[in-house]
């Protein structure tokens, strides 16, 4: 029988292209990174939760707040860093201690999650025996537009044009958190691959911070949540 032991790893370097120190940036009276190492301590079918960054002021908070900490080399922590080399370095730097089989991966970024969010989307996971997962929102691509040397609509303007309502709905990825298993995610070197699956959050659940006005809208927002978010 497969080991069901979830391990979650937040990725959250010192350095930031768009905010300066924006994981230790307050938001709701916390530092942003505080909602996210949270709501994975507070996930029952989450076994460990990791912070893995090259700033030693974050992970110093981080253990504070009980996560298990791994120190990220800088040459895996700049802007052209990827996501999936930090995983993988925490992974292997976490195999090192305990087995390591499936892991939520998530982003301190988009901290607004329902308490029950990670645990129904990890009891998913598991119930469809999926090799993969990613969070996401519904999505309505109708009426953009590309901005090439000119502009260039990605519908056709010379019908008529269709109804919000009549459109297909579809999904988007809103990076708030994936989960795959860790053997084929080393294989693949992917954060999706073999059995696909998602776990649809709310709109207002995929706010996402890049710059420094989301800032302020993220804070208004995480201000008038219900207490079942906090």
């Amino acid at each position: 029988m497969s080991d069901k032991k979830v391990h979650a790893i937040i990725l959250a370097r010192g350095g930031s292209k768009g905010i300066k120190n924006k994981n230790l940036i307050v938001i709701n009276k916390k530092p942003l990174i505080y909602w996210t190492i949270k709501s994975c301590l507070k996930t029952k079918n989450i076994k460990y939760v990791w912070v893995s960054s090259d700033k030693k002021k974050i992970l110093s908070y981080a253990k504070k707040l009980g996560a298990k900490i791994i120190f990220r080399p800088k040459n895996l922590s700049s802007d052209t860093s990827t996501s999936e080399s930090g995983w993988l370095h925490a992974i292997k730097k976490i195999q090192k201690k305990i087995k390591i089989q499936h892991v939520v991966a998530l982003q301190a970024t988009s901290p607004i999650r329902n308490k029950q969010d990670l645990s129904k989307a990890i009891k998913l996971y598991f119930k469809n025996k999926s090799d993969s997962i990613f969070s996401t929102r519904n999505y309505n691509k109708l009426f953009t537009w590309f901005n090439k040397k000119k502009l260039v609509p990605n519908y056709n303007i010379k019908i008529k044009r269709t109804r919000r309502q009549n459109q297909k709905k579809m999904i988007i990825e809103n990076g708030s958190f994936y989960i795959f298993n860790s053997e084929k995610f080393i294989k693949n070197k992917k954060r999706l691959f073999g059995k696909i699956n998602y776990y649809l959050q709310k709109k207002f659940e995929s706010f996402e911070i890049d710059d420094y006005e989301d800032l302020y809208f993220l804070d208004l927002l995480m201000k008038g949540l219900p207490k079942n978010y906090m």
